[in-house]
């Protein structure tokens, strides 16, 4: 069986978590120079966005990070930590609406730091390794890079040769948490946060389903996976790689903030790697704008999990509570 932690989808990396995603915990927590757009730009989840002849103080307003033109050798940097740490199988170096004043060229480094180093202890100590060679980027483009380390990272840097702006840093890949987290008690399977991830999935039309597996409460609507109606006999689905194998305890539907649009019912099936989908939770009817969880009674290993909600409609969020099994704790140590 292949280790999920290290198996990117065959769709390509776009398709995997964006791990430095401010809604994962994401921060950009140095950078030497942000004079026209602040850094934290870099990873905020929505798309970028422009409206013209907008001026500030320091000139017109850029949805990114923006440094001031260089008069002097050198290059413009900022470091990231990653929401969730992991392996990384791409990244998107996005420089949307940047047209005079994206950097001609830009590579990335990441570094794997244990605890909660400062910005100066990373600068002066962490080993940095280069994932993203020095390569040409193009304006008002999303300039996509394939990074081919197995490694697990904490942190990843952005440098720009000589400076100018960068609207997202998207960084696609697999959550690796530490497996002491993981071994310590009972946890979310489900979770972006554990190493889980979407593979499949009917209709994502109005939102991701990789919002269900996000950290917290959802917000509002928008914050979760919603289809579109349905107008034929079938249901909407959505299929979970989860953490590693292990068993479910507890199976969390939460349908906050979808009034009108909820889904009648839903059920939720198991796999144990290549086998047949067995039930874990029968087909169970939901109410709106409702956090509900199930107590189960399937004791079975499994390490991908079904959530069929009949027929159409919104979740805000899935969570499969649990504890891995030992062979997968064994697995994690392994690739420490």
């Amino acid at each position: 069986m292949s280790d999920p932690q290290n198996t990117a989808p065959t769709r390509g990396f776009r398709h995997l978590p964006d791990l430095a995603l401010r809604t994962l915990g994401g921060a950009v927590v140095w950078a030497n120079d942000e004079l026209f757009a602040e850094r934290e730009n870099l990873i905020r989840p929505t798309a970028p966005g422009y409206q013209a002849a907008t001026f500030g103080h320091k000139g017109q307003i850029y949805d990114g990070w923006e440094t001031r033109r260089r008069r002097e050798a050198g290059v413009d940097e900022a470091i990231v930590r990653l929401g969730v740490p992991g392996v990384i199988h791409g990244v998107v170096v996005d420089t949307a609406w940047f047209k005079g004043n994206y950097p001609p060229e830009i590579s990335i480094e990441a570094t794997s730091v244990d605890g909660y180093p400062s910005p100066d202890e990373l600068a002066k100590s962490a080993d940095w390794t280069t994932i993203v060679p020095r390569a040409a980027v193009q304006g008002d483009t999303e300039n996509p890079f394939t990074v081919d380390s197995r490694e697990r990272f904490t942190h990843v840097k952005l440098t720009m040769y000589p400076d100018g702006g960068v609207a997202r840093l998207r960084v696609h890949g697999l959550g690796r948490p530490d497996p002491r987290l993981l071994a310590a008690g009972p946890v979310d399977l489900a979770a972006i946060e554990n190493g889980a991830h979407v593979t499949g999935c009917s209709n994502m039309f109005y939102g991701s389903p990789a919002n269900m597996l996000l950290p917290g409460t959802a917000r509002v609507m928008g914050d979760g996976w919603e289809t579109s109606r349905r107008r034929d006999d079938g249901n909407d689905w959505v299929e979970v790689s989860l953490a590693g194998r292990g068993t479910v305890a507890i199976a969390e539907l939460d349908t906050s903030y979808f009034l009108g649009n909820a889904p009648g019912s839903a059920s939720v099936l198991g796999r144990d790697g290549d086998g047949d989908w067995f039930e874990l939770l029968p087909r169970t009817r939901l109410q709106p704008d409702t956090r509900h969880r199930f107590v189960l009674d399937e004791t079975a290993p499994v390490t991908e999990a079904r959530l069929d909600i009949h027929p159409d409609g919104g979740m805000a969020r899935f969570r499969l509570w649990g504890s891995l099994t030992g062979d997968a704790l064994a697995a994690l140590d392994e690739t420490e």
